[in-house]
């Protein structure tokens, strides 16, 4: 259940991991920020898919390597429950196919484990506000595999930013998001409100016809942006 002393504007959170220390550490990082609160914990899939079903999390951290039903699975049965919430994917990058089929389960975020704390408290807060986060690293595994076969006629650099309508600064956005830059990176980057690159990033994708951020870094690099 639930902790009682759980409120409405909390930020709520369900660990999978199948390593005891690990859901501790993580939970000891996370609730360390004002408003978050772990309401669960599961060491593997099945049961982490009943907690997300039971505690209805606005987020759940799965490990991809669990016994039974692993995280990728876990991922794919959560995206099928009403109202799911976000997924983040803590990853050791023991395989790039786990990755790929996480991201093909509808994933939100991939974060390495041994990330800062800091960054692990901005990917939750990233995720659960509806955007997705791809760590650097994670980024360029995405990218080598999604332009291992260079699209054909495809219009390159300022040309390809031009026919989609981008101005300057969402331009300057996108090939941040490109480098695997969080919201609150991109903030500090360019000296503006997070709500303002909020703003940016919604109007990137709306005039890119993208779904998340993920695919807008795979657009930047296809075209020849990323900078």
């Amino acid at each position: 259940m639930a902790p009682d002393d759980v409120t409405s504007d909390d930020l709520t959170i369900v660990l999978a991991d199948d390593q005891d220390l690990v859901r501790a550490g993580f939970r000891v990082i996370l609730e360390s920020e004002p408003g978050f609160r772990v309401i669960g914990e599961a060491a593997d899939g099945a049961r982490a898919v009943e907690a997300v079903r039971t505690l209805r999390p606005d987020v759940v951290c799965l490990d991809v390597q669990m016994p039974g039903v692993d995280g990728l699975e876990a991922a794919r049965r959560i995206a099928t429950l009403p109202d799911p919430p976000a997924v983040l994917v803590l990853t050791t990058f023991d395989s790039d196919d786990a990755l790929f089929q996480a991201l093909e389960a509808g994933a939100s975020g991939f974060l390495l484990k041994n990330a800062s704390p800091e960054r692990l408290i901005d990917a939750v807060r990233t995720v659960a506000s509806g955007n997705a986060l791809l760590a650097p690293d994670v980024t360029r595994r995405v990218i080598s595999r999604a332009t291992a076969a260079p699209a054909v006629n495809v219009r390159t650099g300022d040309d390809a930013l031009a026919a989609v309508g981008l101005t300057d600064r969402e331009s300057e956005v996108l090939r941040l998001l490109a480098r695997g830059l969080s919201n609150a990176e991109i903030a500090a980057e360019l000296y503006v409100g997070d709500a303002t690159v909020k703003t940016h990033v919604s109007n990137v994708l709306q005039k890119l016809g993208l779904r998340d951020r993920i695919q807008a870094v795979v657009w930047a690099f296809e075209h020849g942006v990323a900078g």
